[in-house]
Protein backbone atom coordinates (compact mmCIF):
# COMPACT_ATOMS: atom_id res chain seq x y z
CA UNK A 1 0.00 0.00 0.00
CA UNK A 2 0.95 3.86 -0.45
CA UNK A 3 2.14 6.41 1.92
CA UNK A 4 0.42 9.09 2.55
CA UNK A 5 0.52 12.78 1.60
CA UNK A 6 0.72 14.92 4.75
CA UNK A 7 -1.30 18.59 3.74
CA UNK A 8 -2.64 21.22 5.93
CA UNK A 9 -6.25 21.88 4.38
CA UNK A 10 -7.48 25.35 4.56
CA UNK A 11 -11.17 25.73 5.66
CA UNK A 12 -13.43 24.26 3.00
CA UNK A 13 -16.80 24.75 2.32
CA UNK A 14 -19.06 22.77 0.90
CA UNK A 15 -22.09 22.38 0.02
CA UNK A 16 -24.62 19.28 -0.57
CA UNK A 17 -27.35 16.87 0.57
CA UNK A 18 -26.50 14.99 3.70
CA UNK A 19 -28.07 11.66 5.18
CA UNK A 20 -27.54 9.88 8.09
CA UNK A 21 -27.00 6.20 7.20
CA UNK A 22 -24.60 3.12 8.45
CA UNK A 23 -22.44 0.78 6.77
CA UNK A 24 -24.85 -1.84 7.02
CA UNK A 25 -27.85 1.11 5.75
CA UNK A 26 -25.64 2.28 3.27
CA UNK A 27 -27.52 4.55 1.17
CA UNK A 28 -24.35 6.28 -0.33
CA UNK A 29 -25.80 5.48 -4.28
CA UNK A 30 -29.43 7.11 -3.29
CA UNK A 31 -27.48 9.84 -2.00
CA UNK A 32 -25.43 10.98 -5.25
CA UNK A 33 -29.00 10.21 -7.16
CA UNK A 34 -30.19 13.31 -5.72
CA UNK A 35 -27.29 15.44 -5.46
CA UNK A 36 -26.10 14.93 -9.59
CA UNK A 37 -29.36 16.25 -10.92
CA UNK A 38 -29.51 19.20 -8.98
CA UNK A 39 -25.45 20.31 -9.10
CA UNK A 40 -26.25 23.38 -11.47
CA UNK A 41 -28.39 24.95 -8.76
CA UNK A 42 -25.13 25.27 -6.56
CA UNK A 43 -23.46 28.80 -7.21
CA UNK A 44 -19.66 29.19 -6.86
CA UNK A 45 -18.80 26.16 -7.48
CA UNK A 46 -15.45 26.22 -7.46
CA UNK A 47 -14.26 22.99 -8.99
CA UNK A 48 -15.78 20.00 -10.83
CA UNK A 49 -14.85 17.40 -8.46
CA UNK A 50 -17.23 15.87 -5.60
CA UNK A 51 -17.07 15.26 -2.17
CA UNK A 52 -18.11 12.46 -0.40
CA UNK A 53 -17.97 13.59 3.23
CA UNK A 54 -18.57 11.53 6.77
CA UNK A 55 -19.38 13.14 9.76
CA UNK A 56 -19.03 10.88 12.90
CA UNK A 57 -20.65 11.75 15.96
CA UNK A 58 -17.31 11.27 17.93
CA UNK A 59 -14.24 9.41 17.28
CA UNK A 60 -14.90 6.32 19.47
CA UNK A 61 -16.80 5.56 16.38
CA UNK A 62 -13.60 3.75 15.08
CA UNK A 63 -12.85 2.50 18.71
CA UNK A 64 -14.14 -0.91 17.52
CA UNK A 65 -16.39 -1.87 14.15
CA UNK A 66 -19.81 -1.92 14.26
CA UNK A 67 -21.36 -1.52 10.82
CA UNK A 68 -24.82 -0.57 12.78
CA UNK A 69 -23.41 2.63 14.00
CA UNK A 70 -24.70 5.44 12.19
CA UNK A 71 -22.72 8.69 11.06
CA UNK A 72 -23.89 11.60 8.93
CA UNK A 73 -22.72 11.57 4.81
CA UNK A 74 -22.29 14.00 2.58
CA UNK A 75 -22.40 14.31 -1.39
CA UNK A 76 -21.26 17.76 -2.04
CA UNK A 77 -19.25 20.23 -4.17
CA UNK A 78 -16.70 22.68 -3.12
CA UNK A 79 -17.84 26.44 -3.19
CA UNK A 80 -16.19 30.21 -2.58
CA UNK A 81 -19.22 30.88 -0.53
CA UNK A 82 -22.18 29.88 0.98
CA UNK A 83 -24.31 32.99 0.47
CA UNK A 84 -26.91 30.90 -1.64
CA UNK A 85 -27.91 27.59 -0.30
CA UNK A 86 -30.73 25.60 -2.69
CA UNK A 87 -33.36 24.39 -1.06
CA UNK A 88 -32.98 21.11 0.15
CA UNK A 89 -29.63 21.33 0.76
CA UNK A 90 -27.42 22.40 3.34
CA UNK A 91 -24.03 23.46 4.01
CA UNK A 92 -20.93 21.97 5.66
CA UNK A 93 -17.89 24.32 6.60
CA UNK A 94 -14.77 21.50 7.08
CA UNK A 95 -11.94 23.43 9.86
CA UNK A 96 -8.68 23.69 8.45
CA UNK A 97 -6.48 20.84 10.15
CA UNK A 98 -4.06 18.14 8.79
CA UNK A 99 -5.10 15.72 6.91
CA UNK A 100 -3.12 12.58 5.17
CA UNK A 101 -4.45 11.91 1.35
CA UNK A 102 -4.01 8.39 0.47
CA UNK A 103 -4.46 8.36 -3.76
CA UNK A 104 -6.38 5.37 -4.40
CA UNK A 105 -7.00 3.60 -8.17
CA UNK A 106 -10.22 0.53 -7.79
CA UNK A 107 -13.47 -0.22 -7.66
CA UNK A 108 -15.59 0.32 -4.87
CA UNK A 109 -15.38 -3.30 -3.67
CA UNK A 110 -11.66 -2.44 -2.91
CA UNK A 111 -12.15 0.72 -0.64
CA UNK A 112 -12.94 -1.36 2.55
CA UNK A 113 -9.53 -3.02 1.94
CA UNK A 114 -7.90 0.28 1.76
CA UNK A 115 -9.57 1.77 4.75
CA UNK A 116 -8.17 -1.22 6.65
CA UNK A 117 -4.57 -0.78 6.16
CA UNK A 118 -5.22 2.94 6.65
CA UNK A 119 -6.77 2.47 10.25
CA UNK A 120 -4.78 -1.12 11.24
CA UNK A 121 -1.55 -0.97 9.56
CA UNK A 122 -0.62 2.90 8.93
CA UNK A 123 -2.31 4.94 11.39
CA UNK A 124 -0.83 3.00 14.29
CA UNK A 125 2.43 3.18 12.62
CA UNK A 126 2.87 6.85 12.40
CA UNK A 127 3.25 9.91 14.80
CA UNK A 128 -0.25 10.63 13.71
CA UNK A 129 -3.63 10.18 15.67
CA UNK A 130 -7.30 10.72 14.12
CA UNK A 131 -8.46 13.77 15.08
CA UNK A 132 -12.03 14.53 14.92
CA UNK A 133 -13.18 16.22 11.70
CA UNK A 134 -15.12 15.14 8.82
CA UNK A 135 -13.28 12.48 6.69
CA UNK A 136 -13.99 12.89 2.80
CA UNK A 137 -13.03 10.94 -0.35
CA UNK A 138 -12.34 13.72 -3.35
CA UNK A 139 -13.71 12.57 -6.42
CA UNK A 140 -12.21 14.42 -9.56
CA UNK A 141 -12.37 13.87 -13.75
CA UNK A 142 -10.15 10.42 -13.37
CA UNK A 143 -13.09 9.04 -10.87
CA UNK A 144 -15.66 6.24 -12.53
CA UNK A 145 -18.19 4.58 -10.74
CA UNK A 146 -17.14 1.92 -9.79
CA UNK A 147 -14.80 0.84 -12.22
CA UNK A 148 -11.29 -0.45 -11.71
CA UNK A 149 -9.30 1.89 -13.11
CA UNK A 150 -11.25 4.71 -11.23
CA UNK A 151 -8.51 7.15 -9.07
CA UNK A 152 -9.43 9.34 -6.10
CA UNK A 153 -7.94 10.21 -2.67
CA UNK A 154 -9.17 9.70 0.96
CA UNK A 155 -8.74 12.39 3.17
CA UNK A 156 -8.19 11.26 6.90
CA UNK A 157 -8.14 13.73 9.16
CA UNK A 158 -4.99 13.60 11.51
CA UNK A 159 -3.45 15.22 14.26
CA UNK A 160 0.36 14.46 15.92
CA UNK A 161 0.39 11.70 18.61
CA UNK A 162 0.69 12.99 21.97
CA UNK A 163 3.80 11.83 23.95
CA UNK A 164 2.76 9.58 26.96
Amino acid sequence: MISPTIITLPETKLVGIKKRMSLLNNQTGQLWKSLMPRKKEIRHNISGEFYSVEVHDSLSYFDSFDPAREFEKWAAVKVEDVVFVPVGMEKLVIPTGLYAVFPFRGSESEVPKMYQYIMSDWLPNSVYELDHRPHFALMGEKYKNNDPDSEEEFWVPVKLKHNE
